[in-house]
C-alpha cells in the first residue's frame, strides 16, 4: 500500500521496539502505521524506573540511540554504582568509571522513555492507531507488542521517599527466587522490586519479604506506595520472521535472560527489522540479531543457567569476588561469547529452552492463530 507516493509499513505494537521501527521507517522517506491496542504508551508500566543497560558494548547507549536516529530527550540519570547485598545482608559496592546503567522511566508519565518516543515518532510523521490491533499482515510488517507469556515476573511497589538518591540490591532466593530484588530512589520517588524467575505464584510473599529487609539495611522510607507489577519473556526465538513479517523486541523474546534489561536490545532490534523491510531483504534481520544481539543472548542464556545453580552460597562468593574491580568492564567480559559458552549453550542450555513463537510461512498472522495452533492465554500479572 502507498500514500502520498510513500509505501506503508504495519508495525504491531506502540513499545520502544515499535517507536525505534517507525522511526527509522520515517527517516527513510515511508510512511509507519503503528497499531497499539491501549489507549496510550507504556499502558504496561505504572511510572516505575528502570535500568538502560550500559554495558553490552564500548558505545554508550545513549550514543548508540542517536546513531539510529533516537533522540535521548527523555528523563535518564546515569548510576556507576549499585550497593549490592548478599543473602546475609553484608553489603558489596559495584562501581564503574562510566555508567553502569542509565535510570529510566516507564509508563504514560511526563519524562518517560516512552512518551519521549511517541512525541518523536508523532513529530515525524508516524500514524498511530490507538485502540486497535492488526492480526493479518498480508503486505508485512514489524510485531512488537511485547511478551506472550512470563519468563519472570516483577512485583513490588512505587513511593514517594525523602530517601537520598541510590540503587540498592539484593541477591537472595528467599527474596527473588533465581533472581535479584532492588531498589532505585531519585528526586523523591522510588520503586521496590522484586524479579523473580521461579516461585511466581508466591510473589506477596517475596514482596514482604523485601520491604523487610530494605527498611533494616537501608532505612527504606515509603510514602503512599502503590503496588505494581509485570512480566517478560525471555526466550529468544530461532526464527524471527517468516515472510515479510518481522518479530522484534519482546514479541521475538529479545530480552536479556540474566538479569532482564531489555530496552536496548528492543529499540536496536526494532530498528533492525525496519531497515531491512526497508531494504526489501527480510532475511537480512536474521543476520544482523545473529551478528548484534544473537551471541549476547546466547551467552546471557549460559550465565542464567550458571546464576540458576549458584544458591544463596555462591552469590556471596560471587560478589566478594567481584566488589574491588570495574563493573561495566566485568559484565563486559561476562557477555562476550567465548568457545565455552557455545559449547555449555548447546550441550546444557538449548535443549530446555522452550521457543514461544510458532512461525510457519503459509500464513500472515501476526501471531498465530491458525486452527493447528490453539492460541494461549497471556500471563497473569501480579498486582
Amino acid at each position: 500500500m502507498v500514500i502520498a507516493n510513500k509505501n506503508i509499513i504495519d508495525i504491531s505494537g506502540a513499545g520502544p521496539a515499535g517507536l525505534a521501527a517507525a522511526l527509522v521507517i520515517q527517516q527513510a522517506g515511508e510512511h509507519a502505521r503503528i497499531y497499539e491496542r491501549q489507549k496510550d504508551v507504556g499502558s504496561r508500566f505504572h511510572g516505575d524506573f528502570q535500568g538502560l543497560e550500559n554495558w553490552t558494548s564500548d558505545t554508550d547507549v545513549l550514543l548508540e540511540l542517536q546513531s539510529l536516529g533516537i533522540q535521548t530527550n527523555f528523563d535518564y540519570q546515569a548510576f556507576n554504582e549499585v550497593v549490592c547485598f548478599d543473602p546475609d545482608g553484608t553489603p558489596h559496592h559495584i562501581r564503574s568509571r562510566l555508567p553502569l546503567f542509565y535510570l529510566v522511566k516507564r509508563g504514560t508519565v511526563s519524562g518517560s522513555l516512552d512518551i519521549a518516543l511517541k512525541q518523536q515518532a508523532l513529530d515525524a510523521g508516524v500514524e498511530i492507531c490507538f485502540g486497535e490491533t492488526i492480526s493479518n499482515m498480508p503486505a508485512g510488517g514489524i510485531v512488537t507488542h511485547g511478551p506472550q507469556r512470563a519468563d519472570v515476573i516483577a512485583a513490588g511497589y512505587l513511593f514517594e521517599t525523602d530517601m537520598t538518591d541510590g540503587a540498592w540490591a539484593v541477591v537472595s532466593d528467599d527474596m527473588a527466587p533465581k533472581g535479584y530484588a532492588y531498589v532505585l530512589v531519585h528526586e523523591g520517588r522510588g520503586t521496590l522490586a522484586s524479579c523473580m524467575f521461579a516461585d511466581f505464584h508466591k510473589e506477596r510473599d517475596y514482596v514482604s519479604r523485601c520491604v523487610d529487609f530494605f527498611q533494616q539495611h537501608i532505612h527504606l522510607s515509603m510514602k503512599n506506595e502503590k503496588r505494581f507489577g509485570g512480566a517478560g519473556n525471555s526466550v529468544l526465538h530461532n526464527i524471527a520472521h517468516k515472510g515479510n513479517i518481522l518479530y522484534a523486541g519482546e514479541a521475538a523474546g529479545i530480552q536479556d535472560s540474566l538479569f532482564g534489561f531489555g530496552m536496548r536490545w528492543a529499540m536496536l532490534s526494532g530498528a533492525e527489522a525496519a531497515k531491512a523491510l526497508l531494504m526489501n531483504k527480510p532475511g537480512e534481520y536474521e543476520d544482523q540479531l545473529d551478528q548484534r544481539l544473537r551471541k549476547f543472548m546466547m551467552v546471557a542464556d549460559v550465565n542464567r543457567w550458571l546464576y540458576q545453580r549458584l544458591g544463596n552460597r555462591g552469590y556471596h562468593s560471587v560478589l566478594a569476588r567481584h566488589q574491588n574491580i570495574d563493573a561495566r568492564e566485568w559484565m563486559q567480559r561476562a557477555y562476550q561469547p567465548r568457545w565455552w559458552t557455545a559449547l555449555v549453550y548447546y550441550l546444557f542450555v538449548r535443549r530446555h529452552k522452550k521457543p514461544f513463537l510458532r512461525v510457519h510461512e503459509d500464513c500472515d498472522c501476526t501471531w498465530c492463530r491458525c486452527a493447528r495452533h490453539p492460541q494461549e492465554k497471556p500471563p497473569r500479572l501480579p498486582v
